[in-house]
This record gives structure tokens, sequence and C-alpha cells, in this order.
């Protein structure tokens, strides 16, 4: 389980994603955990991890903070009612299969969304960060929308709301979005699982054991993220954003890693591809090339 969370750590570092839709089919799956044990004890090792990428992230300048504020007066409250109609419906198969078809087709298009922007804007590259006006009541709806999500599900808390402000905020940049995204998902996981924490649902073993490995896993895949070039951190968001629609949809674990792993070396090889088209900047092809590795 500790290596288990170490891999989702690094994940979550690096797209900001993924924890929920990853982790906690893992305990599922493979360690046969009862899969609202498994929701709550990976909420509770959320609450532990994440502070620890936002943590790098803030320092690194990558944090909007006023879209946090707004996220969070929405996503804390809806979240200890998600966690109470998880308790009302009784578990419902039927519910959680719907949400997580749900969910699953909203990844999809993201990552749909994110491939045709990186397409449209390639030639202009990232730049520097763009001014953001945040619209409140929007804003507000995607944390109550999320915040309803985690507490049914512990799935949501990167994935859905990356989604959802993707498509409010489609100039804030990928390392500013990861960044965002990770702070204010500090307080919403941590409400999920308090929630679920007064039901008597968290085991602790499980929820230390996933702590043990993610923690210095979202450290690494934090530092990567916040230094690494946009289009870095954009390939990683359509990656796992594949992988974690993929495993909502029930879709075999090997297929999973199979469609993922290509998709990965397909990304490799359009970076691979895009740096020999590109013309040196000024100087010998060799000072070019130990510019750009000073900078990466």
């Amino acid at each position: 389980m500790a290596l288990a969370g170490l891999g989702v750590g690094v994940v979550v570092g690096l797209t900001g994603m993924g924890g929920g839709a990853l982790m906690t089919p893992i305990l599922v799956l493979l360690f046969h955990v009862n899969p609202v044990a498994a929701i709550s004890s990976d909420l509770a090792a959320s609450a532990v991890m994440k502070p620890f990428g936002g943590a790098v992230h803030a320092r690194r300048g990558t944090v909007n903070w006023k879209l946090v504020g707004w996220l969070c007066a929405g996503s804390i409250p809806s979240a200890f009612l998600g966690v109470l109609l998880l308790r009302l419906l009784g578990d419902d198969a039927d519910v959680q299969h719907m949400v997580k078809i749900a969910l699953g087709a909203a990844l999809l298009l993201a990552a749909g969304g994110m491939i045709l922007k990186a397409w449209t804007s390639r030639r202009n590259g990232d730049g520097p960060a763009a001014e953001i006006t945040v619209k409140p009541i929007p804003t507000i709806l995607i944390g109550i929308m999320g915040g309803l999500v985690v507490g049914l599900t512990s799935v949501g808390s990167g994935s859905l709301i990356i989604v959802a402000l993707l498509a409010v905020y489609p100039k804030l940049r990928a390392n500013d979005l990861v960044g965002t995204d990770l702070v204010q998902a500090i307080p919403l996981v941590t409400a999920a699982a308090l929630g679920h924490a007064l039901f008597g649902d968290l085991q602790l073993d499980i929820a230390g054991a996933v702590v043990l490995g993610s923690i210095p896993g979202v450290l690494i895949g934090s530092r990567i993220s916040s230094r690494a070039p946009g289009g870095l951190v954009r390939a990683a968001l359509i990656i796992v954003l594949l992988a974690s629609s993929l495993k909502l949809f029930d879709v075999p674990t090997p297929l999973v890693g199979a469609v993922t792993g290509a998709a990965a070396l397909v990304a490799v090889a359009l970076g691979v591809a895009g740096r020999l088209r590109r013309p040196p900047a000024g100087g010998t092809p060799a000072e070019a090339a130990e510019r750009e590795t000073v900078a990466v």
C-alpha cells in the first residue's frame, strides 16, 4: 500500500489529479478493501498528502488564491452533504455506478479539450501568467459540484474540478491550474474525511500505509510540476485524465496500462519531433542546446 501511495503521490503532485480516481480502485481491486472504507481512507490520506504538494506550489507562486477562496466557499459544505447523502443512500451500487460513468465521460471530454487547446496554441507557448478575472458564482458552483462528488465517491477533488476550471478559465496556465487545484483540495478532502470519520468509516491502518508512501511521492511530483515547462505538465494531465476515465469505466487494468503507455510514447515522440523542428535561438546548435538544458 505504501508503494502504491508513492506512485499515486507522484501523479497527484505532478498533475493535481488522479488521487481518488487511482488510489480508491487500487485499494478495492488489489487489496480487497471495502469500497466505503477505501473511500474514507483515501480521503484521509489525501488530507495529509496534498498540503505538502500545495506548499511547493505556493512557494513557486503557481497558486491563484482568489480562485481557491471561492472554490472552498462552495466545496467545504457540499463535501459534508455528499457524505450524508452516501449514508442516506446506503452506498447504493447503482448510484455509485452512475456517478462514476458521468465523471469518466467528463474526464474524456477534458482530455480531448486539452489536446485541442495544445494543438491550437502550440506556436504561442505558455508565455507569462495571464491575468485571470475571477467569476465568483461559476467558481462557487464548481466547488459545490466538486465537493458533492468527492463526499460521495472520493473522486473529483482534482480531476473533476480541473475539468470545470479549464472550461471557465481557459487562459489559466497548466502550472497554475495544478497548483490552484492542489491547494483548494486541502480543505475539501479534509471536510469529506472528517465526515466519514464521524460515521466510523475511517480505517487508520489503511490510511497510514497510503500516507507513508504518498507524502514523498507528492513532494517529488510537485517539485517537477512547479518548475517544468507547461507542455510537459499538460501532457501529464492528458495521460492521467485518460487513465482515470478508463478506470471509472471499469476497463481492465492491463488494458488501461497499455493505452496510457501508448499515449505516453506518443507524447514523447511528439515532444522529440518538436525539438528537432525548432530552430536554434541564435548561436551554434551546441550553445542553444546548452541554454535549453539550463532552462529546464
